[in-house]
């Protein structure tokens, strides 16, 4: 006769790197760790320079980093099930905090995306949308067996288009993108047809001409009208674009060397610090510093998707994968963005831009995988 125990267990007790070290007893993934650490400190390497060597700068997203890395450590002690239990919760007040933006929001540049909270500054509660829209989907699918039905994917996309429209509106069409792509990226993954996608992407195309006159800002449409043709207006809104490949090109393939850039010290390339500091890393290391940022980043990819083939219950598996697939889809749109593949979005390269609750919300994500990481259950018998 035979009996079953199952217990959790921090680390990986079933195969891998687990053990009985200070990383394994704090429920922390020591090589993803390891990754992320070397790109927080890589990013803040280029933002030192990009920044105009100002170490005010460096301070803040120092202690922006470690903030981050204080509310992944805290989210990885939390079994996922104390998760699955809140999600519903934590979508539903994330949606208060968007209307709030809307009532008593702060504006500037023409945008009002954040409140202020008193003694702690100002922040963006769409960046929160970003972890509560894709729980909220994988909540909603983990109980039903795949492939989703006509009006589970209703639902998903109600689940996902009502957050998605109240960012959009402030504007920040660059927030609203990444947290569509959250949510979608779990209906994809929770068994979506390819028919049902064939047939959305059909749709999309057909919408978009009627999207690009009757929706976009004009803005927007101005970055859409860059992306095609940037030297339209060399001066003018296609400058950045021009000046980024210009900064990227010049590097060559080991770079000019470290604070020794020009587009960005002699200000020609805008926002360097920001969504174009690619643009820095590209002139001063080089195709080399590239393709090892590169590198880094689809290493803590993969890291992030084996922890996703590993989970033991839908919900973190799928909640695990959209948050590896939507970093990654972070990488795509700001490299893109940067080489003028892509429109310009607003979206920082994660990690390493200049930056606030963008920081907190990608580190917060990471400790939620390492908490399904640690958490697995070990069956024996």
């Amino acid at each position: 006769m035979s009996r079953e125990f199952v217990r959790e267990m921090p680390g990986e007790q079933t195969g891998g790197s687990g053990g009985t070290g200070l990383a394994w007893r704090l429920h922390l993934d020591s090589p993803l760790l390891a990754a992320l650490t070397m790109l927080c400190l890589g990013g803040m390497f280029v933002l030192y320079s990009a920044g105009g060597e100002s170490t005010q700068m460096l301070i803040r997203q120092a202690m922006r980093l470690g903030g981050g890395l204080m509310a992944l450590m805290i989210l990885a002690q939390i079994p996922p099930r104390t998760y699955r239990f809140w999600t519903p919760m934590i979508y539903a007040g994330g949606i208060v905090l968007l209307l709030l933006v809307m009532l008593v929001g702060l504006e500037a540049k023409g945008a009002q995306r954040w409140l202020r909270v008193p003694g702690f500054g100002a922040f963006q509660p769409g960046e929160i949308m970003k972890l509560a829209v894709p729980a909220m989907v994988a909540w909603y699918f983990s109980e039903k067996s795949p492939p989703p039905r006509l009006h589970h994917v209703a639902m998903a996309l109600v689940i996902i288009l009502i957050p998605v429209a109240l960012i959009a509106r402030q504007p920040d069409l660059g927030t609203a993108l990444l947290v569509a792509a959250a949510g979608l990226l779990v209906l994809f993954l929770a068994g979506l047809s390819w028919r049902l996608i064939a047939g959305t992407l059909a749709v999309i195309s057909i919408a978009a001409p009627l999207m690009y006159f009757f929706v976009l800002h004009d803005y927007q449409r101005t970055r859409v009208d860059t992306f095609l043709n940037p030297g339209a207006d060399p001066l003018g809104a296609g400058w950045n674009i021009i000046q980024s490949k210009t900064a990227i090109g010049s590097g060559g393939l080991t770079g000019k060397g470290w604070l020794h850039g020009t587009q960005s010290r002699l200000d020609f390339l805008p926002e360097s610090s920001t969504d174009f500091i690619l643009a820095v890393l590209g002139e001063e290391l080089g195709l080399v510093g590239v393709l090892g940022l590169l590198a880094l980043y689809l290493f803590i990819v993969v890291r992030g998707l084996a922890i996703s083939w590993k989970a033991q219950d839908t919900y973190s598996r799928l909640l695990a994968a959209s948050i590896s697939l939507t970093f990654f889809i972070y990488v795509f749109v700001n490299m893109g963005m940067v080489s003028g593949l892509l429109p310009v979005v607003g979206v920082p390269l994660p990690l390493v831009s200049y930056g606030g609750t963008s920081i907190i919300t990608l580190l917060a994500g990471f400790g939620i995988l390492m908490s399904i990481q640690t958490h697995r259950r070990l069956m024996t018998r």
